[in-house]
C-alpha cells in the first residue's frame, strides 16, 4: 500500500466546464484559462462537485452565489444546481472569488441544508480515496455520508449541547499493552499526541496471561482521549460494532460512544453520524462506512480483523475499510491500529516497509496463551481403520463425546445449507441451473433449487449424459448438524448461520450441547468451547484464489479462540500443509511473511499493485494498450463467455485482463485508469468495463 505516494497524488481536478452556443457542455482546463474576478462581496463562486457516477462529471462547476444563500452555501453543504437542462444535486466543493467560466454563471437553485456535512478533511479523504482506487469522487461521497433524515437533523442541530467531555488520564500498560513488545511505547505515544501506527495480532484471553483485545482496544481510547482526541474502531458487523461499543461505554463512563451501521435504518444512523459531526461524541464505533466518520481532532483508528472480506466495498470504488484508515491516518496525522487475531498480507507488508511498527509477544507467552491443536496426518488416520476415511472421523467421535461431559462444543464448516453441491450420479458432472447456469443446491427433504436466482428445479436432466438423478457432493452446516444429532441422540444440536435453521446465534450457555457454525457466524460460549472440530479444511485452504490460504488461516483461528483453556481444537479435512503447520505453531506473523514474500515473487498485490478488468474484449484491449505504453505489465484478456452471459463473480462481460506495477508506480497506475474511464465516458462509449484495484480475487 503505497499510502504516502496515494495521498500526495490525489490533487483535485483541474478542470471544469463551460455551456458552448448550442448549449452542449465543452470541458475547459483550468490552467488554460486565466482566472477572471467575480464581483461580489465574499466568495460569491461556489465550485460543485455534482452527485454523479459518470467520470467526466468528477470535477467542480462554478456557479454563482445568491446574496441570500452567502452565509448557508459554505464548503460541504448540499445543494441543487442547474445542470444540463434539470435538476441535479451536489455538493459545494470550495468557495472562491474567481472563475475561468466563459460568460455568466448559473446561480445556486437552492440549499438542501446550510450544515456542513463534508468538512475540509472529509473532503481531502474523498480526493485521496478516489485517486487511489481510480473512481468518482461523487462515489466515494455516497460511502462517506448517510441519507440524510431532515426531521432527525432538525432534532440534533435544536437540542442543548452537552455540558462537556470527561477528562481521563493516561493509563498505564500493565496487564495489557505491558504482555507486547512496543505495547507500552504504543500508548504513551499516544497520550503525548503523536500518531503510532503498529500491525497487532492479539493473542486469544486467558486469565493471567493475555486480557480481551475489547479490554486493549479501550485502553489505547482512554490514551488518545487523555491527549484530548478522538477514537474510531471499525469492525466487521454490527454486532460486533454493539459488543465493542457496549465495552466502550462500561470501562470509559460518561463517555459518549456513537454507532454507525447502516442496519440501524436510515433515523438512527443520521442521528449518530449528527452527533459526531456536531461534536458531541468523540469516541465511534462502526462498519466499513464508519471508516469517513468526522471525528474531530483524530486520535486513533482501529481497524479489527482487517483480513475480513466484509469491511470490503462491494460497490464502486470498492475500496477497504483498512485503505481508507491508512490515508486519512497519513492525512490528518492520526494514530492506527491494523488487529486482529490472524495477520493479514497488507499488513505485512506495511510492517516491512517500516510504514507502521509490530505489536508482537515473547514466543513463551504465546504459546502459553494458543488453544491446543492438533492436525491429524495420515498415520494418525490410519491407526483408526475404516472410519479414518470418513469425514468425521472415530478419534473426532471421541473428542466430542469427551468434551460434552463438561460443556458445548463447536464444530465449524465452511458451508451453509443441507448440500450446496450436488452432481449427476451418474456422470458426476456439477449439476446446473438450466436457466441461470449457477450451482444447484439441496434442501432437507431433497427439494433443489439454483444458488443464484432460487429457482427450483424440478425436472432435472444432465446435459452430459441424459440422467436425472443426483448425489451430494459437500455437506452443509446443516446437513452436519442432523448426522451429529444422529451419532449423539441425547444432546441438543444447535446450527448457527443459516435461516432454514437458527440464524445467526449470538451466545450459548454452558450446558452440553453441540453447535454447528459456518465462519464468521461461531457464537461465544460462556466459558468457552470444551472441544473444537473444524471439518473439511481443504474446501477454504486449497481453493485457486489469491489469499485463500490466508483466509482458511484467519477462519480456523476465529474458531480457535472461542475454545476453552486446555480445550482441544482439531483441524480436519486434508487442509493445505502450509496453513496447517502454521495454524499448529499459531504462527500468524510468520505466514503472512511468506505470503508476502510468495506475492513479491508473482507480482501480485499487496507487494505489487495490480488493476482487475471486467468488460467486453475490444474495450479492455484498449485499456491494456494504455496500459502497455506506459510500461505497465499486462496478462490477458482471457475471454470469459459471450456478451451478456455471467463472468463469474467480477460481473457480467466478455473478457478479463489485469495490469500490474511495482507499488512504487500504484499512483500512476489509478491516475493512467482514471483518465481513461473519463476518456470513454466523454465518447459516450456505451460498453461499460469494470475496474478494480487491488482486488481480492484476481482471476
Amino acid at each position: 500500500m503505497d499510502v504516502v505516494g496515494d495521498v500526495a497524488g490525489s490533487a483535485p481536478s483541474q478542470e471544469v466546464q463551460r455551456t458552448g452556443s448550442q448549449g452542449e457542455l465543452l470541458s475547459v482546463p483550468r490552467g488554460r484559462s486565466r482566472p477572471v474576478q467575480v464581483p461580489g462581496t465574499g466568495l460569491p463562486v461556489a465550485r460543485v462537485l455534482l452527485d454523479s457516477p459518470v467520470p467526466h462529471l468528477d470535477r467542480t462547476f462554478d456557479y454563482s452565489v445568491p446574496d441570500a444563500m452567502r452565509e448557508e452555501a459554505v464548503p460541504g453543504t448540499r445543494v441543487v444546481v442547474r445542470f444540463g437542462g434539470q435538476e441535479m444535486r451536489g455538493w459545494v466543493w470550495e468557495r472562491a472569488d474567481t472563475t475561468t467560466h466563459l460568460g455568466h454563471l448559473a446561480p445556486l437553485r437552492r440549499v438542501v441544508s446550510d450544515l456542513s456535512v463534508l468538512p475540509a478533511a472529509s473532503r481531502r479523504l474523498v480526493e485521496a480515496v478516489a485517486a487511489r482506487s481510480a473512481g468518482v469522487r461523487s462515489d466515494v461521497v455516497r460511502l462517506a455520508l448517510p441519507p440524510r433524515h431532515a426531521a432527525t437533523e432538525h432534532l440534533e442541530r435544536t437540542s442543548p449541547a452537552p455540558a462537556g467531555y470527561p477528562t481521563w488520564t493516561a493509563p498505564s500498560s500493565d496487564g495489557t499493552w505491558g504482555v507486547y513488545d512496543g505495547g507500552a511505547q504504543f500508548l504513551a505515544d499516544l497520550a503525548a499526541g503523536g500518531f503510532p501506527r503498529a500491525g497487532w495480532c492479539a493473542l486469544p484471553r486467558r486469565e493471567g496471561v493475555s486480557p480481551a483485545w475489547q479490554h486493549c482496544v479501550t485502553v489505547a481510547a482512554q490514551a488518545s482521549l487523555a491527549g484530548g482526541r478522538g477514537v474510531l474502531v471499525v469492525v466487521a458487523t454490527t454486532g460486533q460494532a454493539e459488543a465493542v461499543a457496549d465495552t466502550l461505554g462500561r470501562e470509559l463512563p460518561g463517555e459518549p460512544v456513537a454507532i454507525l451501521s447502516a442496519e440501524h435504518g436510515t433515523a438512527r444512523r443520521y442521528r449518530a453520524f449528527l452527533q459526531v459531526l456536531l461534536g458531541r461524541a468523540r469516541v465511534v464505533v462502526g462498519t466499513r462506512s464508519a471508516a469517513f466518520a468526522p471525528v474531530a481532532d483524530l486520535g486513533l483508528a482501529v481497524v479489527w480483523d482487517d483480513g475480513d472480506s466484509r469491511l470490503e466495498e462491494r460497490h464502486a470504488p470498492y475500496v477497504q475499510a483498512r485503505t481508507v484508515l491508512a490515508l486519512r491516518s497519513s492525512l490528518e496525522g492520526s494514530g492506527l491500529l491494523l488487529a486482529g487475531y490472524s495477520r493479514s498480507a497488507e499488513t505485512q507488508a506495511l510492517v516491512d516497509r517500516g510504514w507502521c511498527t509490530e505489536l508482537s509477544v515473547p514466543r513463551a507467552v504465546a504459546r502459553r496463551a494458543a488453544p491446543l491443536i492438533e492436525v491429524p496426518g495420515a498415520p494418525e488416520l490410519e491407526a483408526e481403520g475404516a472410519s479414518g476415511t470418513a469425514r468425521v472421523p472415530s478419534l473426532a467421535h471421541r473428542a466430542l463425546a469427551s468434551a460434552l461431559r463438561e460443556g458445548p462444543v463447536l464444530v465449524q464448516v465452511p458451508r451453509s445449507g443441507y448440500a450446496p453441491v450436488v452432481a449427476c450420479l451418474q456422470c458426476r458432472e456439477v449439476a446446473r441451473c438450466p436457466h441461470c447456469s449457477g450451482p444447484l443446491a439441496m434442501s432437507r427433504g431433497g427439494r433443489t433449487a439454483c444458488r443464484w436466482c432460487a429457482r427450483p428445479v424440478g425436472r432435472w436432466r444432465c446435459p452430459q449424459c441424459g440422467g436425472t438423478r443426483l448425489r451430494m457432493v459437500s455437506v452443509g452446516s446443516s446437513r452436519t448438524g442432523e448426522e451429529l444429532g444422529r451419532a449423539f441422540p441425547q444432546v441438543p444440536v444447535l446450527v448457527s448461520g443459516t435461516r432454514e435453521d437458527h440464524g445467526v446465534v449470538g451466545t450459548v450457555g454452558p450446558r452440553p450441547r453441540i453447535v454447528v457454525a459456518t465462519p464468521g457466524a461461531e457464537p461465544a460460549a460462556d466459558g468457552g468451547y470444551r472441544a473444537v472440530l473444524i471439518l473439511d479444511g481443504a474446501v477454504i485452504s486449497s481453493r485457486p484464489d489469491l489469499g485463500a490460504a490466508h483466509e482458511a488461516l484467519r477462519l480456523w483461528t476465529g474458531a480457535a479462540v472461542l475454545a476453552a483453556p486446555g480445550a482441544r481444537v482439531v483441524l480436519l479435512g486434508r487442509p493445505a500443509p502450509a496453513v496447517a503447520q502454521a495454524f499448529l505453531r499459531w504462527d500468524h506473523v510468520g505466514f503472512a511473511r511468506r505470503e508476502l514474500r510468495e506475492r513479491e515473487e508473482l507480482h501480485l498485490p499487496p507487494a505489487w499493485r495490480a488493476a482487475r478488468l471486467d468488460g467486453h474484449e475490444r474495450s479492455v484491449e484498449d485499456f491494456l494498450a494504455q496500459a502497455q505504453a506506459q510500461g505497465f505489465e499486462t496478462l490477458g484478456p482471457v475471454l470469459l463467455g459471450p456478451v451478456g452471459e455471467s463472468a463469474g463473480d467480477g460481473g457480467a462481460g466478455e473478457a478479463r485482463a489485469l495490469i500490474r506495477c511495482p507499488a512504487s508506480r500504484g499512483s500512476e497506475l489509478s491516475a493512467m485508469l482514471r483518465h481513461h474511464l473519463r476518456e470513454r465516458s466523454v465518447r459516450r462509449r456505451e460498453d461499460p468495463v469494470r475496474v478494480e484495484l487491488d482486488p481480492t480475487f484476481l482471476w
